[in-house]
């Protein structure tokens, strides 16, 4: 068991750590960035770690690989032609449960 005194260390060490994290940008870019390729890079990132984050939960939430594979390929495809956000998560979410249903028959 961890003691207390152990346990506010560590609180306050994480904090620091978040807060130096958000910080040191601040206090390193005065100005505006005018590089093309740092804007481009720092305009991507969100995106790429929502992909990071969701990608694995993506093919480990579902009872089987092959349902979450065609899940996701449903997704892909749905978004690509356009559809808005609810469309795509509820025509996936249909399509894992219906290929999880044929599952337990095959």
């Amino acid at each position: 068991m961890i003691s207390v005194k152990i346990f506010f260390i560590y609180l306050l060490i994480m904090a620091l750590t978040t807060y130096a994290i958000r910080v040191i940008p601040l206090v390193l870019c005065k100005g505006k960035i005018e590089n093309v390729f740092m804007k481009s890079f720092l305009f991507y990132i969100p995106y790429a770690v929502l992909g990071a984050m969701t990608f694995p939960a993506i093919l480990y939430s579902t009872d089987g690989m092959i349902s979450a594979v065609i899940g996701m390929v449903v997704a892909v495809l749905l978004a690509y032609r356009g559809k808005s956000l609810l469309t795509v998560a509820m025509a996936a979410c249909v399509t894992v449960y219906i290929v999880e249903f044929l599952q337990r028959f095959f």
